[in-house]
């Protein structure tokens, strides 16, 4: 069979015409986060170093009441305050990059509808893309790079239609999405085409699909995680009576408390931990069908195991007393970088089975 005449070219033009036009709403989206960042008034901003610095009651060893009840003496327990590993600050969040103001807060909402209206259309792309040529669209580096930011934004606007705080991010991701798709588009880009039989597979869908989602809320898990590093030391700044710079305060004082962000972190990657499990195995099962064999230390499986050791080193340190707070924080990081090596690094400068990228 002819595999080009295969690919429906009008519906692949589609794709890249919306992949396009995503990024020039998205360009849109970052402009707004822009404007509420600047607009949103700092006048408002509650600081946190009075919250710091200030005894608080709190800290103090909670109170034993004791009363009588028909002639018997009855304990009652005081409540218990647990906080995340971060530390043992009690710090309120940040108002957000709003400030508080509805000048910024109109401003992020048109940033959020924005990308709403961007990660459909690029939503759109991805979908043409796959009918052009009857599969799933993950047979090299570009489809991947554009399915993976689609799923990073939809579960970014699922976080907020439950009503979970997390718009702080929304800069940093819409940034981080132009940059992929940038990259996507410049570097990465492959004419649709048909699948090398190797990925002839249902397998595909199954194995693929998971290690894109995995990806795409272990980045969001990582871009909490670093922020989480910056908070925590414009917190310990503030405790030990020092004073910040004009830009740390104005950005890092709206964000979420370090132990909120702390927390934000490690329940996504605690979450997300078990599927990951589960697209290694799934790979394994492949790889037993394609090529008659579950593990031959191919790169890329050698570095999807990594990367889940490294995961579970994180999960494991955040239990161990003496790696909580920022060295499991340094340690997710690098359990991330190890995904982002795995699929980078691997797929273009190193030579294996794996060897799909395209480019």
């Amino acid at each position: 069979m002819n595999l080009a005449a295969a690919t429906n070219e009008n519906l692949a033009s589609i794709s890249n015409t919306l992949i396009y036009s995503s990024m020039a709403v998205y360009t849109l989206a970052f402009l707004a986060h822009i404007a509420e960042w600047v607009f949103g008034s700092r006048s408002k901003v509650g600081r946190t170093a009075a919250a710091l610095t200030a005894p608080k009651a709190a800290a103090e060893a909670p109170k034993v009441q004791v009363r009588e009840a028909g002639g018997t003496t009855v304990l009652e327990r005081p409540k218990v305050v647990t906080r995340s590993a971060a530390g043992s600050r009690d710090v309120p969040d940040g108002p957000g990059a709003h400030g508080g103001t509805e000048q910024g807060d109109m401003y992020g909402r048109i940033a959020v509808s924005l990308t709403v209206l961007a990660a459909l259309i690029q939503i759109g792309g991805v979908v043409t893309r796959a009918l052009s040529v009857m599969r799933a669209p993950w047979g090299n580096m570009y489809e991947f790079s554009i399915t993976f930011s689609a799923v990073a934004v939809t579960a970014y606007l699922v976080f907020l239609a439950l009503g979970k705080n997390v718009r702080w991010m929304g800069l940093i991701l819409v940034t981080t999405v132009l940059l992929d798709l940038g990259i996507a588009t410049k570097w990465l880009y492959t004419a649709s085409d048909q699948l090398v039989p190797a990925l002839d597979s249902y397998w595909l869908w199954i194995h693929v699909s998971t290690a894109i989602f995995c990806g795409a809320v272990f980045y969001l898990g990582a871009v909490g995680t670093a922020l989480y590093l910056f908070r925590d030391s414009y917190e310990s700044k503030l405790a030990a009576g020092g004073k910040p710079g004009t830009f740390a305060s104005s950005v890092l004082e709206r964000l979420p408390s370090a132990a909120s962000l702390d927390k934000f972190s490690y329940r996504i990657n605690a979450a997300i931990f078990p599927l990951w499990t589960f697209t290694i195995i799934a790979g394994a099962i492949w790889a037993g069908d394609a090529w008659g064999r579950y593990w031959g230390w191919d790169p890329k499986e050698v570095w999807s195991f990594v990367t889940w050791v490294a995961y579970a080193c994180y999960l494991h340190a955040r239990a161990t007393a003496g790696w909580k707070g920022r060295k499991a924080a340094y340690l997710a990081l690098f359990a991330f970088g190890c995904f982002l090596w795995n699929y980078y690094g691997v797929n273009i400068f190193i030579s294996g089975k794996h060897s799909y990228a395209g480019v």
